[in-house]
């Protein structure tokens, strides 16, 4: 008998449960990852739409802003074509950014310069910081502008203003000239009645001739105390310097000092200039700044002593005006005599018109200035007079657009 032979068993095959638990861990992890993903985009979601609500309040704040901001600048804008003043805008280039209508009157366009529209329209006026265009007066502010480092022009037309003040002065200095006349017969009446005993003398045939020429002499220094009374009185109802011009500080320096130097030295006196800036141009009448100064240097030099007299004439520039300082170490004087310095007639040298200083100070206040006096008794003087700096020009070499 054959023994039958029995099939080996087939083992089971390991990979199929290992691929399937593989498989559900896959799943496991699938899901997981998508309610993960499904909880981040919800999640995304509740952000997007509050991100939205944020944005959609902020353009709505936007909105109103730039709705009130366009009002201002409206309104603004009205404001400024309604202004009857002008106002220009220069960059810090010099050329003119913005200018309402009131400024278009005066030629200042967009692109224009401050030299063009001046030498084209603007002569410059009597005062620091005026102008005449045509027949109206202009007077001038400049305020800079520190963000841009351009400037913000303002243009008044100060006519109507400039021919009032111009009438009441007229009008003041016809009532002080009541009160001056019988000063002025007062101080003509001592040196006339000397001038005619003096020429009264030189009538007589016997006199010798040496005493003939010193008679003579001394009606020519009477005379000429009359005239010089006169010119002053003139120049004093005058009431402001007539005519300017721009020239070097450092030359009417310079001329003042070749002036009193030798004068100075002849009489013992110490005279010095310290002049601490004098390269820029003054623009004013020379000729009236520079009697105005001799005149507080002569008062310095006769208020000191001989052989041990120190004048110093100081100058220096602020922001706005010029400065110049006489200083001396004379006698000084007191407060009631400083009080009454600058009253007509009023002096204190026997041979004074005391009108000097009171020109000084016209001829300052006629600059935009004036003088000031620091004094006492045996300290000595100073005498500041200080002149405006007035308006500096937006200059520029491009000519303005056509």
């Amino acid at each position: 008998m054959v023994p039958v032979m029995n099939a080996p068993e087939t083992p089971s095959d390991p990979v199929a449960p290992a691929e399937s638990e593989r498989l559900a861990e896959a799943f496991r992890i699938f899901n997981l990852a998508s309610e993960e993903l499904a909880g981040t985009y919800k999640t995304l979601q509740a952000q997007v739409a509050q991100l939205t609500a944020e944005l959609a309040a902020a353009n709505g704040a936007l909105r109103q802003q730039y709705m009130e901001k366009a009002a201002l600048t409206e309104r603004l804008t009205l404001l400024l074509d309604a202004l009857p003043a002008g106002v220009v805008v220069f960059d810090a280039a010099g050329k003119v950014v913005e200018a309402n209508p009131a400024a278009h009157v005066f030629g200042f366009i967009a692109g224009c310069s401050w030299a063009d529209v001046e030498k084209e329209r603007l002569v410059p006026a009597g005062l620091p910081g005026e102008y005449q265009a045509g027949e109206r007066r202009v007077a001038v502010t400049v305020t800079p502008l520190d963000s841009s480092g351009g400037r913000i022009v303002l243009l008044h037309d100060v006519t109507e203003a400039h021919r009032l003040k111009t009438q009441v002065e007229r009008n003041e200095r016809l009532a002080a000239m009541g009160e001056l006349a019988a000063q002025l017969a007062h101080q003509l009446r001592t040196p006339l009645a000397a001038a005619l005993l003096y020429a009264g003398n030189l009538e007589i045939p016997e006199l010798a001739e040496a005493s003939r020429i010193g008679i003579a002499q001394k009606t020519v220094s009477r005379l000429k105390h009359l005239e010089r009374l006169i010119q002053d009185m003139l120049l004093f109802a005058r009431g402001e310097a007539l005519g300017r011009e721009t020239f070097a500080v450092a030359e009417l320096v310079a001329e003042l000092a070749h002036t009193f130097e030798p004068l100075a030295k002849t009489r013992g006196v110490d005279f010095s200039v310290a002049a601490a800036e004098s390269e820029s141009p003054l623009t004013g009448n020379r000729k009236a700044l520079a009697g105005a100064l001799t005149n507080l240097i002569e008062n310095a030099l006769q208020a000191v002593d001989a052989g041990k007299g120190k004048v110093v004439l100081a100058l220096s520039r602020s922001a706005t005006h010029w400065v110049f300082a006489v200083r001396d170490n004379g006698r000084g004087m007191a407060p009631d005599v400083v009080a009454r310095l600058f009253q007509p007639f009023f002096t204190t040298r026997t041979d004074g018109t005391g009108l000097g200083l009171a020109i000084a100070r016209g001829v300052a206040r006629a600059h935009g200035g004036g003088i000031d006096v620091v004094s006492a008794p045996g300290a000595g003087t100073e005498f500041i007079m200080t002149i405006s700096l007035g308006h500096e020009a937006l200059a520029t070499e491009e000519p303005c657009p056509k």
